[in-house]
């Protein structure tokens, strides 16, 4: 037995979780890939093919929309609601906060839905709004809210044309190939079920059909398989992993991007979410910087955080087990003159900065800083004029000065001067 299959049947026993499905894949490769227990009431054992929901999993595709159409310019993150959805008003909420749970909306659409199941349509949802209470200052808390990731649905209906869950099936779930990734149940599909505090009797839990107006926040059903391809393809929507809002002010182990749950376990930092509905628990859990995603899906209500934290703790063994293998060194061709007159060690007063040209790409780093710190990397504007695209200073410029005679006399990065020996700053210098 693995460490990793080890790790699920521990979880699955411990606590006393019907069935587990879990998956982890690493650069690619399928590391783990398990389903045991029982999926209904009845004993059928689950498959890697076989359908839980995943809850608020939802979240990071209605996020994914948005974002699509923000690149398409028909949405901007600070737009006020207001502008997408006419029921909100002048509300202060922007679709940034939204996005992070930074809105302080209140969490759940108005009325008693836990216990009667009846979720409002959009219409319903949208005419009582105005009942629904701003709990907390727009920006000053971190407040998870459904009732804010039904609204972002509606945005993606109104900015697109066309109904919200079209708009992620047509241009998400398709694309990426997500068969078994639906809006409603598909067999072979595991049943929500409830496991007795003091006995181990299974029940069934009450099901919920379609939650209405509020698919957005978390309807989907899938499989480990398909959420560890949406993972992955997750690691690369840069604007999803921004700190936006920290969720854990006290200790600073969760945080909120656009859509993404950041978690940080000692120096890393993992991307993904959590869902629940009634009867199942989903966890996913990603490294963008290993390239590994783990999903773990279970058709039990309690304990919550079974099936996020065993995600978690999948991503760390994983990348235990399985490191990275180190890239082999290879010559590259040489860079253009005008780059190559620039590379080697710069001063700014006390600090040295190294200019080098790697894999085709300017680069600078700042000699001393901690390895976690990436380089500025460099993309060309101009000539004598380059913009940092990412790394330390993103966004600054970096200006090349040139005497009479055309060599480089001294650089501008951020507007710090960079000489080749140490200098003091101010009039004089130099």
């Amino acid at each position: 037995m693995s460490d990793l299959e080890r790790l699920v049947r521990e979880a699955q026993s411990e606590h006393r979780l019907p069935s587990v499905s879990a998956a982890v894949v690493a650069r690619g490769e399928k590391v783990l890939e398990l389903a045991i227990g029982v999926a209904d009431s009845d004993g059928a054992e689950p498959t890697p093919d076989t359908q839980y929901r995943v809850g608020s999993i939802t979240k990071t595709f209605t996020a994914a929309a948005v974002l699509t159409l923000v690149d398409e310019g028909k949405v901007g993150l600070d737009d006020p609601l207001g502008r997408h959805v006419a029921a909100a008003g002048d509300r202060p909420l922007t679709v940034r906060r939204l996005l992070s749970h930074a809105s302080g909306l209140q969490r759940e659409p108005v009325g008693n839905v836990w216990e009667t199941f009846d979720f409002p349509a959009m219409p319903e949802l949208l005419a009582t709004l105005d009942e629904a209470e701003q709990v907390l200052e727009p920006g000053a808390w971190f407040h998870y809210s459904n009732l804010a990731y039904a609204l972002l649905g509606e945005v993606v209906s109104q900015a697109s044309g066309i109904g919200f869950t079209q708009f992620v099936e047509e241009r998400l779930i398709a694309p990426l190939g997500l068969r078994r990734t639906t809006w409603e149940r598909t067999e072979p599909a595991a049943r929500g079920s409830f496991v007795d505090p003091y006995s181990n009797v299974l029940r069934p839990e009450g099901e919920i059909v379609r939650s209405g107006g509020v698919s957005a926040a978390g309807d989907l059903w899938s499989t480990t398989g398909d959420l560890c391809a949406w993972g992955a393809w997750l690691r690369d929507r840069e604007p999803m992993h921004a700190v936006q809002v920290m969720a854990d002010p006290s200790q600073w182990l969760l945080a909120w991007g656009l859509g993404l749950q950041l978690h940080r376990r000692g120096d890393r930092i993992l991307y993904g979410h959590d869902g629940a509905m009634p009867g199942f628990l989903a966890g996913l859990a990603c490294s963008r910087e290993e390239d590994v995603q783990a999903c773990v899906l279970t058709n039990a209500s309690t304990p919550g955080a079974a099936a996020g934290g065993l995600a978690l703790a999948l991503v760390d063994r994983t990348i235990e087990l399985h490191p990275r293998e180190p890239s082999p060194w290879r010559p590259e061709k040489a860079p253009p003159p005008e780059v190559a007159e620039l590379l080697g060690p710069w001063w700014t007063e006390g600090s040295q900065i190294v200019l080098s040209w790697n894999e085709g790409q300017l680069e600078a780093r700042l000699v001393g800083a901690p390895a976690r710190v990436k380089p500025s990397v460099f993309e060309q504007v101009a000539p004598d004029r380059y913009r940092i695209v990412s790394g330390r200073e993103r966004g600054e410029l970096l200006d090349v000065v040139r005497d009479e005679s055309g060599a480089v006399t001294k650089l501008f990065m951020a507007t710090y001067p960079l000489t080749r020996a140490p200098e003091t700053f101010g009039p004089g210098s130099g």
